[in-house]
């Protein structure tokens, strides 16, 4: 009850036009909760649905998948690369897919974008950081449409770097774009004085 009248408070308060989403992260215990909570998110016009089950229950998400107009977008965080998730989608146990460089390494999140682009199916980078923000420019929209970034919530300081670092991967001009860095490798400027100056060992 508490996650649908928050979704729409939400809604109220940005209007119809923002795009919305909504990941509770696993937390729905049973399909009727999860699909409760999707059929009012329908009704929200929310573009998709994450990870609303466990994801151990895949037969679960099969008829949820089945059930609900929104798309559903999973797994988020189940191991497998992208074994796992191009069995998903094999399955019709979710809509959109999501993967990172911690699932599957730069090659994984290839192959699974790889996959995505040949069936039609969303491929969401999950999580920020500089590999990830890679990967993406390395798609297309029609394959990753959005970039997830970073922990934007209050008391969080999200635009300072680590001090191993001179600046964060993902600095956000003034129109919302985040752009990919034109630096060597990856993109990280790293602060050598500092890892010098925290050096346990020169051995």
């Amino acid at each position: 009850k508490e996650d649908i009248e928050a979704c729409y408070a939400v809604r109220e308060a940005v209007g119809d036009d923002m795009v919305l989403s909504f990941d509770p992260w696993g937390t729905y215990r049973t399909y009727e909760e999860a699909y409760k909570v999707g059929r009012e998110l329908e009704k929200l016009n929310f573009y998709w649905f994450e990870h609303p089950m466990p994801e151990y229950r895949v037969t679960t998400y099969e008829k949820l998948t089945r059930e609900l107009d929104i798309p559903i977008l999973s797994p988020e965080i189940a191991a497998g690369s992208f074994y796992t998730r191009a069995d998903w989608i094999h399955r019709g146990a979710s809509d959109m897919t999501r993967i990172d460089v911690l699932r599957g390494g730069v090659t994984g999140v290839r192959k699974m974008q790889a996959i995505c682009e040949a069936f039609g199916v969303k491929c969401e980078v999950h999580m920020s950081g500089f590999a990830n923000l890679q990967l993406l420019g390395a798609s297309s929209e029609d394959v990753c449409e959005y970039y997830e970034r970073g922990l934007l919530a209050p008391g969080v300081d999200y635009e300072t770097p680590p001090p191993y670092l001179h600046e964060i991967g993902d600095p956000m001009d003034a129109e919302g774009f985040v752009h990919l860095s034109q630096e060597p490798g990856m993109g990280y400027k790293i602060n050598w004085a500092y890892i010098e100056e925290n050096r346990v060992s020169s051995k």
